[in-house]
């Protein structure tokens, strides 16, 4: 009996931590989103009840239909160019710099990783400042004569739109680059010159073998990184802060994802109903196509069968 009474003591300890961290705060967050707690409803002066669905309808069909919808449709094209440019120019990288005949191999690779050594949050603080009206790089472009007054890097919707995917593609190119680098260098070499052999060139060696083998292995962190990217509060908040304003927007910018739309409902607006809502809705997306995508790759296929 004392055994498994230490047992259920280590146990309880994470169990405790997941209750009060995890489960209490989801199921209150839920509670929420069928209630009208938002700015006109604010205890102790004003206290809120019950409303059920209405929630939902206001943000699927309603007033905020207007919101939602477009911000969602950017969260997702965002979601895809973040991830896909990553994937394809890191591997890409991961080639160049593997390359046989290349010099300085382990020198590039430093440099390259030089911006996973700097903190995410400083890097993307360094790159606001220098794409600033004010900032560095208009002031170069302009002494240069190559412009006449500052680039809307940040301040115009599509100029920050495509902005934010570069630079996400500076910050996140070099964990990709590592993740390939380390899978070409494992690659069975004698099928690599066998290929050779039988007269098969670069680009066809590289679409029949190296490319299969690499998505094959980084399927399931692509699938990741994509709900990562629909997540991904840091780099549209430390670079735009979800501006610039759109006035058919509800408390949200141009380049706002659902996730700082929510962020915003919830510290600014104080509307927390909508905040549980959009929240609610973040997670359904994301835990279904996690599931349909991670049961359709050939590594769950593959282990499924095993």
């Amino acid at each position: 009996a004392s055994p498994l009474r230490d047992v259920y003591k280590r146990q309880s300890i994470p169990l405790l931590g997941v209750l009060l961290f995890t489960i209490v705060p989801l199921v209150y967050m839920i509670c929420i989103a069928f209630t009208n707690f938002d700015h006109n409803h604010l205890p102790p002066g004003s206290l809120f009840h019950w409303v059920g669905f209405s929630n939902f309808g206001n943000v699927l069909t309603g007033r905020m239909a207007g919101s939602f919808f477009p911000i969602l449709t950017w969260t997702l094209i965002w979601a895809v160019f973040a991830t896909v440019t990553n994937f394809f120019f890191g591997i890409v990288l991961a080639l160049i710099i593997n390359t046989k005949d290349l010099k300085f191999k382990k020198l590039w690779r430093t440099i390259f990783v030089i911006t996973i050594a700097v903190p995410i949050f400083i890097s993307l603080l360094i790159m606001k400042n220098l794409l600033a009206p004010g900032g560095p790089l208009n002031e170069m472009l302009m002494n240069f004569g190559l412009t006449n007054h500052p680039l809307p890097f940040l301040t115009n919707p599509t100029w920050a739109k495509v902005s934010i995917i570069i630079v996400n593609m500076w910050v996140g190119i070099p964990y990709t680059m590592l993740v390939s680098t380390s899978i070409i260098m494992n690659l069975p070499q004698e099928q690599l010159e066998a290929a050779e052999i039988d007269g098969a060139s670069k680009f066809q060696i590289f679409k029949r073998i190296t490319f299969p083998q690499i998505l094959i292995i980084m399927t399931p962190t692509l699938i990741q990184q994509f709900i990562g990217n629909i997540n991904n509060f840091n780099v549209i908040y430390l670079l735009t802060g979800g501006g610039p304003d759109n006035p058919n927007f509800y408390q949200a910018g141009s380049t706002d994802l659902l996730v700082t739309w929510l962020y915003k409902l919830t510290v600014s607006a104080k509307d927390y109903n909508l905040a549980s809502v959009i929240g609610i809705l973040i997670f359904t997306l994301s835990a279904v196509f996690s599931l349909l995508a991670y049961t359709r790759t050939s590594s769950y296929k593959e282990g499924a069968v095993k």
